[in-house]
Order: structure tokens, then C-alpha cells, then sequence
């Protein structure tokens, strides 16, 4: 099959497969982002030794499983390890047999794919993991070892982070990271999806750029079609995927979906002491830990806004799949999109989903404001004295001495600025500079899906991106 992106990823692998030395590398990135998908297609499956763990299943079980890869192998011995020490012994014997399959560059190539779920309870993996390695493999120059795992938060603590037997020993990372709009527009192009550009930044605000949740398309649905046979049916393959998500991620899920589901109720995010107020999240070095986790895995941003308490940083939910779960599938709110496509009540989703396409597209909006080499930080602001409030839901602050307040707007045609319009621009941009007492010039930057009609009024418009705009490479 094909492989869509992931650039920087191949070129990365390529940097493997021409090193001089051993090389160890950890691949991570939420559940069906591709991270499998993506080391089997660019390996050609041309592995030494392919082992996975296998969710929810005891050390006993994963031991079998890992044995019975182990024969697969080559390796004769007929007994189940009775440990992980034992196991990697055994790897390590079956990698120096003269005859074990090297890859046409010369490599012994080990992949292991879910090792947070081999990494048990009580078990011995991780010591004989660290053991492997470093009492063996380190000294391997052909060796390539890549550890792979959907729980983002297992592999940043005890691989990226350790500061025990791993300290510094990874030496390469990938975080596969959901496509962006350039990648999901060749992936549909790919799967012989006859979809326009406005109705992939339809599905990304549905699916997020989830290459798994993309496949399920079918090239002879219609998109409203497609969407009720995903999601909106019993038997639909994603209709209770929010819950498998957060339960394949974490051993235990219950703050994590609290601290979810407390976010989601705010658009522009929620503070860290909002959230230990609630009785179900509580405070402490657990909410720190949970919180850490859910940014890691990409479903939550933190970010600055000078109207928030302290340290001024809200939490954010930025996944767009797990916002429409919320929305639509997890309060049963309606069991027809068929039907509930082009309602006003769509319409209104449809303008908040695309603001999160827009976070998710910063670096393509920087692109189409020639910016892209400029340090920047992104946030929402919102009024502390006018009334009634003011709120922008993303600036983007420029070391050049320029900020740039983005309207976003999910039409169908141009946006129109009229006259009414144009004033409540005008006193936005003038409370926000009385409020923020900024110094730099203020730049209103209109993102609309379907661009900006050009009439009297638009010309308070300094800087125009279109949908188009967001569809630059990654």
C-alpha cells in the first residue's frame, strides 16, 4: 500500500538504515494515528524480529505471544519464557545465529510495537529491556531497535524522561503526530475520495487527520452518508471509539475523561484551578500528571492568556474528533447526521469545529502570512472590563513587533463584512489594545473558509487567508 507524508518521518528511518551505529529509536502518537502502519510500509515488514503487545492481557500471555514470534523467527526451543530477562536472552541469541534476516541495507532490524501493554504489572520488562540494550545491543553498530507505543505518556516517562537504565539511551524519536490538511487531501486522493477541498476541512473537523478514522470513507457514499455509516449507526466502527480511545491509552481512565469533559464545557479553555475544584478531578501531582498526559497524547494544548488567574494558562481541547464524540455521540444528542446536515444547529458547530481546524493549522496560517521563520506564540484573549466581553479566540503575537487578531469564518461563500460588522471589528481591535496596552502593531487577519468578499467594509482586513491557504504542506 501506499505511503501518504510522514516526509520528515521516512527521512528519519532513512538516517537509520545509514548509520554507523546502533541505533535505538521510540515511536509514539495517539491510538490510530499510523505509527504501526508507517515502520511495517517504510520496512516493508523486513524485520529481524517483529513482536506486539497485545492490550489488557497478563505477563503469562505476553510471554506466549512473544514466544510464539520468537519460533516464527527461527528460534527452536518449544518452553515459554519465564520471564522478560529470559525473553530477551532468547532475542538476543536468535539476532547473532549467522543465518537471522538482515534487511538489504545489512541491518538487524527489531521492532516492538506496544510495549507499554508488555510493560505489566509486577513484570521484569522494562529491567530486561534496559538490560538488552545495554549489555548488548548499545555495542551492536548493524542493530537497529524500534520500541513503538500508543501511550504516548508510558514511553515519554520511563524512555524519552528515565532517569534510570534509559537515561540517554534512545537515540533517535518519532511522534507521529495526525495529519495535517495538505495530508489528508493525498490520503482521500489516494483512496479514490472524489471530496472538494471544503469538504475535507469538513472531515477534519469530524475525524480529526486520523489516517485510521480517514480509510473508513467510502468512495461511494456521499460525505453526509459516510458520516451516519461511521459513526451514527450501532454497529458504526467509530460510534463508541471515544471510550476505546482513552481506556487503550491509560490503565486508569477516569480523570483523564473528567478533566475532558470539564474542558470541553469551555471553548477557549479551562484553568488548572477551575479543574481541581471539581470533585471528580481534585488537585495535587495527580491532576499534574493527568494533565501532562492528555497534552502529550494531543488532545489537550496549554497555552497563555493574560485574562486567565497566576500563571495565565488555560487547557484546551484541540482534538477534533474527540470534541464532535462529546458533542454527538456521547449524549446521544442526534442519531441522524444525514438529517441534521445543513440545520442552523450545524451551521453553529461548524463555525466553533473550524476554529479548531485553524489551531491545528498555525503553521499554515504563519505560511500564508510569509512568517513562517518568525518567533511567535499563540493564545486567546478575552476582556476583563468591557461589557459586554470581548473575546478573540486567536492571536498570534509576533517577535517583529506585530500581532495579528484572526477572525475565523466557516462559510460557504465569501464572508461579507457589512457595515454592522465592521464597527464590532473596529471596537474589538479598540479594547484589546486599551486593555492589553500593547506597543505592537495590530494586524485584523480574517481566516474564512470560502475567502473574503471584497466590498467597502473589507478593507479594515490587513491580511486574508482562505481554506486554500490551510492546505499548504505540513
Amino acid at each position: 500500500m501506499l505511503l501518504v507524508g510522514r516526509k520528515k518521518e521516512q527521512m528519519l528511518l532513512a538516517d537509520c538504515l545509514s548509520s554507523p551505529r546502533p541505533e535505538f529509536l521510540a515511536v509514539y502518537g495517539r491510538r490510530r494515528v499510523g505509527k504501526t502502519y508507517l515502520i511495517r510500509q517504510y520496512f516493508n515488514d523486513r524485520f529481524s524480529f517483529y513482536a506486539t503487545g497485545e492490550f489488557s492481557e497478563k505477563t503469562r500471555n505476553q510471554l506466549k505471544l512473544f514466544h510464539e514470534q520468537l519460533r516464527k523467527y527461527g528460534w527452536s526451543s518449544g518452553t515459554v519464557p519465564k520471564d522478560w530477562l529470559e525473553a530477551f536472552s532468547r532475542l538476543r541469541d536468535l539476532l547473532e545465529q549467522p543465518d537471522v534476516y538482515r534487511d538489504p541495507s545489512g541491518k538487524r532490524i527489531v521492532f516492538l510495537d506496544e510495549v507499554p501493554w508488555m510493560d505489566t504489572a509486577r513484570s521484569d520488562f522494562r529491567s530486561a529491556l534496559d538490560y538488552f540494550w545495554n549489555s548488548w545491543g548499545s555495542a551492536q553498530p548493524d542493530l537497529i531497535l524500534i520500541v513503538c507505543g500508543s501511550a504516548t505518556s508510558w514511553i515519554i516517562e520511563h524512555l524519552l524522561d528515565s532517569r534510570g537504565g534509559f537515561y540517554n539511551r534512545i537515540t533517535r524519536q518519532i511522534h507521529v503526530k495526525p495529519f495535517c490538511l495538505n495530508e489528508c487531501e493525498l490520503l482521500c486522493s489516494a483512496n479514490g475520495l472524489a471530496l472538494t477541498r471544503p469538504q475535507i476541512l469538513e472531515v477534519y473537523m469530524i475525524l480529526g487527520g486520523i489516517p485510521y478514522y480517514l480509510n473508513l470513507l467510502n468512495p461511494r457514499f456521499s460525505l453526509p452518508q459516510n458520516i451516519q455509516e461511521m459513526c451514527f449507526q450501532d454497529t458504526s466502527p467509530l460510534r463508541y471509539e471515544y471510550p476505546r480511545l482513552f481506556n487503550s491509552l491509560f490503565r486508569n481512565p477516569e480523570k483523564h475523561l473528567a478533566v475532558i469533559q470539564a474542558a470541553a464545557s469551555r471553548r477557549s479553555g479551562i484553568t488548572r484551578k477551575e479543574l481541581a475544584q471539581l470533585p471528580a478531578i481534585g488537585n495535587g501531582e495527580n491532576l499534574t500528571k493527568t494533565l501532562s498526559e492528555l497534552e502529550q497524547c494531543g488532545f489537550l494544548r496549554k497555552y497563555r492568556s493574560s485574562a486567565a488567574e497566576k500563571n495565565g494558562l488555560l487547557y484546551q481541547i484541540i482534538d477534533p474528533f474527540v470534541l464532535f464524540s462529546l458533542h454527538f455521540l456521547q449524549n446521544n444528542q442526534i442519531h441522524s447526521w444525514t438529517s441534521f446536515n445543513g440545520t442552523p444547529a450545524y451551521y453553529a458547530w461548524k463555525g466553533n469545529a473550524f476554529e479548531t481546524l485553524c489551531l491545528n493549522h498555525v503553521e499554515q496560517i504563519k505560511t500564508a502570512l510569509e512568517i513562517r521563520g518568525v518567533e511567535t506564540e499563540e493564545y486567546a484573549w478575552r476582556s476583563r472590563a468591557s461589557s459586554p466581553g470581548v473575546q478573540i479566540d486567536l492571536l498570534i503575537d509576533r517577535r517583529d513587533n506585530v500581532i495579528n487578531l484572526c477572525e475565523m469564518k466557516c462559510t460557504d461563500q465569501p464572508f461579507i463584512i457589512d457595515a454592522s460588522y465592521e464597527r464590532q471589528m473596529l471596537e474589538k481591535l479598540a479594547v484589546f489594545r486599551a486593555e492589553s496596552k500593547t506597543k505592537k502593531a495590530v494586524h485584523l487577519t480574517m481566516i474564512s473558509a470560502s475567502g473574503l468578499f471584497h466590498n467597502a467594509h473589507a478593507g479594515i482586513i490587513l491580511n486574508e487567508i482562505t481554506g486554500d491557504d490551510l492546505f499548504s504542506s505540513c
